[in-house]
């Protein structure tokens, strides 16, 4: 199992911060689109490590359009000499329309032909297909010498896109080279709504799971102290009880009977009562959505839940110290 880690930190600070990450052991550094752009920090990472992967986690599709990324993709995977992932993703539609100003629609089969999209365009640069690409969002079909990159011997990056429902997960599985799943994802909804979704999918696309890379960003609650262990479990509360208050997730809590407390979630949050709406994460729905334990047995833990399902895992945590977290890379690159 692959274990990444965060690189959201300041421009200044990426080459440094890169550069642990590599020498401590970690398999990819992962941006995320929050409140900074998620592929510039990938420049300087890419300048200045030589084997970790780098990846997006995500960047918003449809904030842009699928030249945009086709383009930021090949010259980060070229830059990075073949290194670079685009992990991508929806978004919820206020965000994308009040955000972003940009359009919604059907968001499942608009990311089907988003990526698909992408590849055409790809297939163009790198095989020398002709661009013709014709679907209901999008269109491309035109391409000059003077517009196709010349820096394309690494090919494209791997797609990994995010997914919650069954309908996106699907489209992971048919066009993607991977899945990003949700934190706000249980071991029972993995289980008994991801994986079969990935599959379905996956035949579709005339696909193997061998070919599919599943990631997972782990929540984890945990501490050297109670202290730090009451520090984490509250950050960790607050997180769920936020990603619960949004409709499109209300299904992972109704697998689990807990399907009213996404309406009385979503009423805190537009109240903003967001320490209000920590409180109401019980410790049975904790326990369901993250990993309590102690240090040492982080991995142990994370193995034993999703050992046959996740490829790689995104540690979303503060280990208790530098011997944790090398033990706990051992532990997982040992299988």
């Amino acid at each position: 199992m692959k274990v990444d880690a965060g690189l959201m930190t300041t421009l200044d600070q990426v080459p440094a911060t890169a550069r642990r990450l590599e020498e401590e052991g970690f398999d990819g550094a992962i941006t995320a689109e929050t409140s900074n752009d998620p592929f510039f920090p990938l420049v300087l990472a890419a300048e200045h490590t030589e084997r970790i992967e780098l990846m997006t986690s995500i960047a918003v599709a449809f904030a842009r359009n699928p030249m945009v990324l086709a383009n930021i993709g090949n010259d980060l995977q070229a830059f990075s000499k073949g290194r670079f992932i685009l992990g991508l993703g929806s978004q919820i539609k206020p965000h994308v329309t009040k955000r972003f100003s940009m359009g919604w629609s059907h968001p499942a089969a608009r990311m089907r032909e988003f990526i698909l999209a992408m590849r055409a365009i790809w297939d163009c640069w790198y095989e020398g297909q002709p661009l013709a690409f014709r679907g209901e969002y999008y269109t491309h079909t035109l391409m000059t010498p003077m517009f196709t990159p010349t820096n394309n011997a690494y090919g494209p990056p791997r797609v990994l896109l995010a997914a919650v429902g069954p309908r996106m997960t699907e489209v992971a599985g048919e066009t993607a080279d991977g899945m990003l799943v949700h934190a706000f994802t249980t071991a029972k909804y993995l289980s008994e709504v991801t994986v079969p979704a990935i599959e379905r999918g996956l035949e579709a696309g005339g696909r193997k799971r061998s070919d599919f890379e599943v990631s997972y960003p782990a929540f984890v609650v945990s501490g050297s102290d109670e202290k730090a262990w009451e520090a984490t479990r509250s950050g960790i509360c607050k997180q769920i009880a936020f990603y619960g208050s949004t409709p499109a997730y209300k299904g992972v809590l109704e697998m689990h009977g807990w399907g009213e407390l996404q309406a009385e979630l979503n009423a805190l949050s537009k109240q903003g009562q967001w320490d209000e709406m920590g409180s109401r994460i019980s410790d049975e729905i904790l326990e369901a959505f993250a990993v309590v334990t102690e240090p040492h047995r982080i991995a142990g833990e994370l193995k034993k839940r999703f050992g046959d399902t996740v490829d790689r895992v995104f540690c979303t945590f503060p280990f208790a110290s530098p011997e944790d977290q090398r033990a706990f890379i051992e532990e997982l690159h040992a299988g």
